[in-house]
């Protein structure tokens, strides 16, 4: 830790320098891509295909990823996947001003993005604990989540202003540049990397990865974050991108700019979700204090939501009222806060009791449990909405997450597993 007279880590301040410009120019770009693919001729289809490409190609790579998190140095691969990146998108932006872009590059560039981004997030979060205090992390973590969340915040603002006055080029070069200056505050971090002995070839990848999964299946506390983390991002994150725009445009009477509204709120919760936490359990070494009040939160924000669903709650307060609005909106904002009352104590929790020579591995399978959960999650919710209506699939859902909930909770309390504070390389059973 590189830390001043004052306690200030200058280290952490350039590691969120760095996240928090990259992830405004990606926030700024992605936000108009639905909308460009649609003016440069592409159809519904072609904007799923934008976002399969920029999901699967990480999650392919992210066991991989790991093990070279690991195996090298984590500040290399952070400034180098950042650098290319931006190097990537500088080009799409120099192909659009000369009128050659078309979907085809388009995808093209967003699946190399997409694998990039798969080797820089295993590294990134395994360097996490190198530069911060283990009685710090949480505190830490909530405040990539806030600055996470201030860009996705800011991104649809200023990617929709820049778009309509300026196109699609503007956009790849703002993109481009945060990468690159993301990278270049990566490279002030002063972080020295210990190297270990691994087995070459194709054998020993296999073998460190191996290694990997079975820390975490040996490791019962993290064994069952981990099972929680599929279990949240199967059943909950798919109501925001799969139920709420499906609901909105078939029962609802809003506006799409009252749809954007909705969504603004989801991304405040967060954020206000993300502060909080910091701010009430930063110092907290006990991970049941914040995750008890996010699983409550959570449990009521998801029972009040699949109520509102109700064809009784639509007729009695209206399906285009702002009473209804304003009730649906603060739902939305205390559904994202939960999440994050859940998400940062659990991040925290893996980072302190993860060993140092397992954690991009560790973090990349978390990566792949929990973004996997979400394509998963939503293809499950499809094909139920065909047969099902939606308030009678939300509210099943609510009941099958408290159980497990109450379940999950309550092994943990009774085995007192979420006080220890230093790493264990194995727990058995």
């Amino acid at each position: 830790m590189r830390k001043d007279k004052n306690g200030f880590n200058l280290n952490f301040a350039l590691y969120l320098i760095g996240r928090m410009v990259s992830d405004t120019g990606t926030s700024i770009q992605m936000m108009v891509m639905p909308l460009y693919i649609i003016d440069a001729g592409g159809s519904a289809a072609t904007i799923g295909l934008f976002s399969f490409a920029s999901l699967v190609p990480a999650l392919l790579v992210y066991p991989f990823a790991g093990v070279f998190g690991d195996r090298m140095n984590r500040k290399a691969i952070m400034v180098g996947t950042d650098f290319v990146s931006g190097g990537v998108i500088l080009g799409l932006a120099l192909i659009s001003h000369f009128h050659y872009m078309n979907l085809t590059l388009l995808l093209g560039g967003q699946v190399i993005v997409s694998l990039l981004n798969g080797m820089f997030d295993p590294a990134t979060r395994g360097m996490l604990p190198q530069i911060v205090a283990k009685e710090e992390l949480t505190r830490a973590n909530s405040k990539v989540a806030s600055l996470r969340g201030l860009s996705v915040l800011l991104g649809p603002v200023i990617g929709a202003a820049l778009y309509g006055s300026f196109g699609i080029t503007v956009l790849f070069l703002i993109n481009g540049l945060s990468f690159l200056m993301s990278g270049i505050s990566e490279m002030l971090i002063r972080y020295q990397h210990v190297k270990k002995k691994s087995a070459e070839g194709v054998a020993g990848i296999v073998t460190d990865l191996s290694e990997g999964i079975q820390f975490i299946h040996n490791n019962r506390v993290i064994r069952k974050l981990c099972l929680f983390f599929l279990v949240m991002y199967t059943l909950i994150q798919p109501i925001l991108a799969v139920v709420l725009p499906l609901f909105f445009k078939t029962r609802l009477g809003y506006s799409d700019t009252q749809y954007g509204y909705l969504q603004s709120m989801s991304i405040m919760g967060m954020l206000l979700g993300s502060i909080f936490v910091g701010l009430t359990f930063g110092k907290d070494s006990n991970v049941l204090k914040p995750l008890k009040v996010g699983g409550i939160l959570l449990i009521f924000s998801m029972v009040v939501f699949s109520l509102l669903m109700f064809p009784y709650t639509l007729g009695l307060l209206g399906n285009a009222s702002v009473s209804y609005f304003v009730l649906l909106s603060i739902i939305l904002c205390l559904f994202s806060a939960a999440n994050m009352f859940i998400h940062v104590p659990i991040q925290s929790f893996i980072q302190k009791r993860t060993p140092n020579e397992y954690m991009s591995r560790v973090f990349s399978i978390v990566g792949m449990i929990t973004r996997g959960g979400m394509p998963f999650g939503a293809l499950i919710y499809g094909m139920i909405l065909i047969r099902v209506e939606i308030h009678w699939t939300v509210l099943t859902a609510t009941l099958l997450m408290l159980l497990l909930s109450v379940l999950f909770f309550s092994s943990l309390v009774k085995t007192n597993e979420l006080h220890g504070k230093e790493s264990t390389a194995y727990i058995k059973k």
